[in-house]
């Protein structure tokens, strides 16, 4: 008789733990935020309500990580046309690219941004814990932190590179830099006034590198 082989318990976590990730981003985008329960969320997923408070101690946190962890799968599958990884950090790590041309990089990753909110996948859910972010300040103060600044910080680093290679003018501020070419996709896809396409998102760059160019 062959002898008995004990179940993964490892493979088998992370079975479940996909599975309540999954079934959270579904619930999220059907319901909204404040509909969802741990309760539903289990029964989506399949397993004990306990099983979620074992691994997490609020709605709120399996939601977060949740939505952490599909941002960082896109970013896994968008590879090097995102930015590619970071060989140092043992590609875990993103960043936008920089081949000297600042236009067509930034234009490359708000394209990969434009394709993202386009996705139903990621829209549902974005659009939920956005809307919740904007009512619940801790949620929304931890969204920021944990997902939004750690990307607004890419194109801070890849600004100050335009700067020093004299593409950008030198008392531009990064911060407010990104925000001309952030804000107007957000603006559009959260209250859908057009519709949000690669032309647009071109067209941001070129605008906001028109008025950001070296001064004569």
């Amino acid at each position: 008789m062959a002898p008995h082989k004990a179940p993964d318990s490892s493979r088998r976590s992370d079975r479940s733990r996909r599975a309540i990730y999954d079934a959270a981003l579904a619930l999220v985008g059907e319901s909204g935020y404040r509909r969802t329960t741990i309760e539903g969320i289990a029964a989506r997923a399949g397993v004990g309500k306990q099983t979620i408070y074992r691994w997490w101690p609020s709605k709120a946190a399996v939601l977060m990580e949740a939505f952490l962890d599909l941002a960082a799968r896109a970013a896994e599958e968008a590879g090097p046309q995102a930015g590619g990884e970071d060989p140092q950090a043992g590609g875990a790590e993103y960043g936008i690219p920089d081949t000297g041309d600042l236009a067509a990089d930034l234009k490359l990753v708000l394209r990969a941004t434009v394709d993202e909110l386009n996705d139903p996948l990621m829209e549902a859910p974005t659009r939920a814990l956005t809307a919740e972010g904007i009512v619940d300040a801790k949620l929304g103060a931890e969204f920021v932190e944990k997902l939004l600044d750690p990307q607004l910080a890419l194109y801070v680093t890849r600004l100050r590179a335009a700067q020093e290679a004299g593409q950008l003018r030198p008392d531009a501020d990064p911060r407010v830099a990104l925000e001309l070419l952030i804000a107007p996709l957000t603006h559009r896809w959260l209250l859908r006034t057009l519709p949000l396409t690669h032309a647009y998102a071109d067209t941001i760059v070129d605008y906001a590198l028109g008025g950001l160019a070296p001064r004569p």
